[in-house]
């Protein structure tokens, strides 16, 4: 017998194929870094070395300064959640993506979550390269469905008495995360305090940073 056709879900089963595919900008840069490979003018391990250095080194470490220097300056503090952009732009961090910026604080009672639902909206001029889980479309949408349940899966697991705020970046917003002060660091200064910022805790996939 012949198979029952569904227009409904074949074009279901399309939108979920696409809905996994790079973006065409992507697929272009893709297509350009092959070109330069097969012609032997970049080496792929050093191109693979620059995006995780930015990923997770040069990016995050401005991100670190920043959330340090409000926890030792309570006056610095107030500045950024008042007027992030004016406030980074005192280190000399401010940038195309950091112009407008929101800082929202976590505290015992809130937890903070950052998520860009439409693409992946995200700080890089002091964050870095948004790492490829944030740009997911799996992240992008359970973020705002199942937030406890997300931040689980970091190994963040977040008490019924503490209330989760997701906040959703556009282009014309982005949004970074102000992380508690652990404790027991009364007596580290900016630089140590920086060192214990993670790059997950500015985006609210990790809460509780490690002290000495």
């Amino acid at each position: 017998m012949p198979t029952k056709f569904d227009a409904d879900e074949v074009a279901h089963i399309h939108r979920q194929l696409h809905s996994h595919l790079p973006s065409e900008s992507a697929l272009r840069v893709k297509a350009l870094e092959s070109l330069l490979v097969d012609k032997g003018l970049v080496n792929p391990q050093t191109i693979d070395a620059w995006v995780e250095a930015y990923t997770e080194q040069i990016g995050p470490k401005r991100g670190a300064r920043v959330v340090a220097r409000a926890w030792t300056d309570a006056d610095y503090r107030q500045r950024l959640l008042r007027d992030a952009p004016a406030a980074i732009d005192e280190l000399g961090y401010l940038g195309k993506a950091t112009a407008h910026l929101k800082v929202v604080e976590n505290t015992a009672q809130i937890h903070n979550l950052v998520v860009c639902t439409l693409c992946s909206c995200y700080p890089f001029s002091i964050l870095g390269i948004a790492p490829p889980w944030y740009k997911a479309a799996a992240y992008r949408s359970r973020a705002v469905r199942d937030p406890r349940g997300v931040l689980a899966e970091f190994g963040v697991d977040i008490s019924d008495d503490v209330e989760v705020r997701v906040w959703d970046s556009t282009a014309e917003l982005r949004y970074l995360v102000l992380p508690q002060r652990p404790p027991g660091t009364d007596g580290m200064n900016e630089d140590e305090l920086a060192a214990l910022v993670t790059r997950n805790s500015m985006i609210g996939t990790d809460r509780d940073l490690a002290g000495e």
